[in-house]
């Protein structure tokens, strides 16, 4: 079923706001013409497949609908401006600083050798510098956001490999599996619950599935871990999802993926016990508990976007007429209005505008999401939000809770 939507156009002052009725096809996510600033870019080769390309779009002659009216809007911040879409002095600041204090903290681990807790302490920090920079730095670099120039943004993309995590299959689940396909079962990676959870309800309920609203931060805590040992494996060598059944990964890949793990756990977990001394017992916990922190954050800085109470789970790709309300529809946003989070959290907290902007870096999220805010409101378009994080959360915990216990 498609949903067409009606909006009101804008009238000149003093007349009657005239409805009309738009009928634009666009297979989600909906991208932007090519020659505007936050066009859908060409894909590196390394994504099999790639976004979603540009769809026709079919409107009554004269309409001025809500899509085309938003798209014009964020075009011209960047062209009013003359600004560049990617990385600002921001940006740049926030990747050398993500660096600086991961390098610097494990430069202080080898040059200082401390007792066992400022070991912990010191191992900790550079866990929170990576839980900073997957966010804020690798994201962005998945999505050829940091810079124009391809060899930038697939160097830092790194960062997830150094973090323990297969870059090369991030940027496939990502893209193909969540971009292009929010919130549908079976097709969504990120609702992928693989037994533990049920995250819509079209997947079938378990018994075990009544407390998953206890459980779930405990499990997401694990999040990482489950990335660094397991999954990448899997969805290489054990794919379930059919376009990675499909897809012949190049050898490279297969080197980067064992090399990278190979690097992360000897520097995380053999170097600090061989070269310092330290007893294993300690190092095992202190990686476990950089991991809770890693899996803990990046799941909640997620799972509060998309699998809330009050965000629709379509049932097939053509429900909308225009890929723009697909992601209205099935994406909130949290704490807008606090700056300090979308620096933590790599802006991902304005999520509605990275779903519409995607190689747009996220240092340019909040003013464009005054502009989503504000065209929406004009249009008489939803926009789902929560003024903390915290709510956001708690807004999850309670979808869990009704698709725990109902049907």
């Amino acid at each position: 079923m498609r949903h067409r939507f009606q909006g009101c156009a804008a009238a000149p002052s003093g007349l009657v706001r005239s409805e009309f009725s738009i009928t634009i096809i666009v297979e989600a996510p909906v991208t932007f013409e090519t020659e505007t600033a936050i066009a859908q870019e060409s894909e590196t080769p390394d994504l099999v497949p790639s976004e979603t390309s540009v769809s026709p779009i079919i409107e009554p002659f004269g309409a001025s609908s809500f899509p085309k009216v938003l798209r014009r809007r964020l075009d011209s911040f960047f062209a009013d401006q003359n600004i560049s879409p990617k990385a600002d002095r921001t940006m740049w600041v926030k990747v050398a600083a993500g660096l600086a204090v991961l390098v610097g903290a494990w430069i202080a681990l080898y040059a200082l050798r401390p007792g066992s807790w400022k070991f912990l302490a010191l191992y900790l920090l550079g866990g929170l510098a990576q839980t900073f920079l997957l966010l804020n730095i690798a994201h962005d670099s998945n999505h050829n956001a940091i810079s124009s120039r391809s060899l930038v943004n697939k160097t830092l993309n790194y960062v997830f490999d150094l973090c323990g995590i297969s870059s090369y299959m991030w940027r496939i689940l990502h893209h193909r599996g969540h971009h292009s396909c929010i919130n549908l079962h079976g097709e969504d990676d990120a609702l992928s619950g693989r037994g533990i959870f049920r995250f819509t309800p079209f997947e079938s309920r378990a018994p075990l599935h009544r407390f998953q609203h206890i459980y779930a931060l405990f499990v997401y805590a694990l999040f990482s871990l489950d990335y660094v040992f397991f999954r990448d494996f899997q969805c290489f060598f054990f794919p379930t999802h059919e376009y990675l059944k499909r897809t012949k990964h190049p050898l490279s890949e297969y080197a980067v993926l064992f090399a990278g793990k190979g690097l992360y756990l000897a520097y995380m977990l053999v170097l600090p016990v061989l070269v310092l001394g330290k007893s294993p017992l300690l190092v095992a916990g202190a990686f476990l508990l950089v991991h809770l922190v890693i899996g803990l954050s990046v799941t909640l800085v997620f799972q509060t976007t998309h699998t809330i109470d009050s965000t629709y789970f379509p049932s097939d790709r053509g429900e909308f007429d225009n890929g723009v309300y697909h992601i209205f529809a099935t994406t909130a946003d949290y704490a807008t209005e606090r700056p300090l989070v979308g620096w933590l959290a790599g802006g991902l907290n304005h999520h509605i505008v990275h779903h519409l902007c995607p190689f747009v870096c996220h240092t340019h999220y909040a003013p464009l999401t005054r502009i989503v805010k504000e065209t929406a409101k004009e249009f008489g378009v939803p926009y789902r939000q929560h003024p903390t994080m915290t709510r956001a959360i708690w807004h999850h915990l309670i979808l869990l809770k009704q698709l725990g216990n109902e049907n």
